[in-house]
């Protein structure tokens, strides 16, 4: 399989202005993004998608491929597809966004493990077992819960699933880590199906493809990471201990 790994980097973020050009730990958090990335041995090309001359130039100055893209698009998938079409030799398409400084290797070639598996995916995400006392019931962390085969029920915001009897929470719950992988071809279907009433309820963009009837494989991580989307993230990724 031919991988290509987006990352979809804009300027305007709304909870953490200009987040992608943060200094984390002494390097802009997208060039972090970058370079992990960069680090996958499976991974045949990554690209930083961008609508800002500023992230690309930190880019290209630390070596990196940018594609300039539409500040119009509505979610990242679209900037990612917009790349992915210019890629016609590439199998397996990664969606990797650009608030993941901490990124791991190990955890992007676990993302895409399954495709070899499995001819029939189209589609797989990442998660790690949800701090339930600390996670459950902060919306800021998506919560996945998965059928017995591993594919996706429903990702929420909100806490679930919700137990009747805390004492036997033995229903697992997972922290949904926002990185997906796309067969190529399922991606370019994938952005042109018409947004979904749960998708635009919990502005989560996978659901569209469940509501639209596809599978979402949920690999299981024992990594963490720092999702950074607002400033109480940026300052745990200031302490945050990466160790690849």
């Amino acid at each position: 399989m031919k991988i290509l790994c987006v990352i979809p980097s804009r300027i305007q973020s709304t909870r953490l202005p200009r987040k992608a050009v943060l200094p984390i730990q002494g390097k802009p958090m997208v060039q972090w993004v970058y370079e992990n990335a960069s680090r996958c041995s499976i991974i045949n090309k990554v690209v930083v998608a961008t609508d800002s001359e500023e992230i690309a130039s930190i880019i290209r100055n630390c070596g990196g491929s940018v594609e300039m893209t539409s500040a119009d698009f509505k979610t990242g998938s679209d900037r990612v597809a917009t790349v992915a079409e210019k890629y016609n030799d590439m199998d397996i398409v990664i969606n990797l966004q650009g608030d993941e400084p901490f990124i791991k290797p190990k955890m992007l070639e676990q993302l895409v493990a399954p495709f070899a598996a499995d001819t029939k995916l189209k589609m797989s995400t990442l998660a790690y077992k949800l701090d339930i006392e600390k996670e459950y019931a902060d919306y800021r962390y998506v919560k996945v819960i998965t059928a017995l085969n591993g594919d996706a029920l429903y990702f929420s915001r909100s806490p679930i699933p919700y137990f009747t009897d805390p004492s036997k929470n033995t229903a697992p719950t997972y922290h949904h880590i926002g990185l997906y992988a796309f067969r190529r071809d399922f991606l370019l279907l994938y952005r042109n199906l018409p947004q979904t009433p749960l998708e635009k309820a919990e502005s989560l963009e996978q659901l569209r493809a469940l509501e639209h009837g596809y599978r979402i494989k949920v690999c299981i991580t024992e990594e963490k990471t720092v999702e950074v989307n607002d400033e109480k993230d940026l300052i745990a990724a200031q302490n945050f201990k990466f160790v690849l």
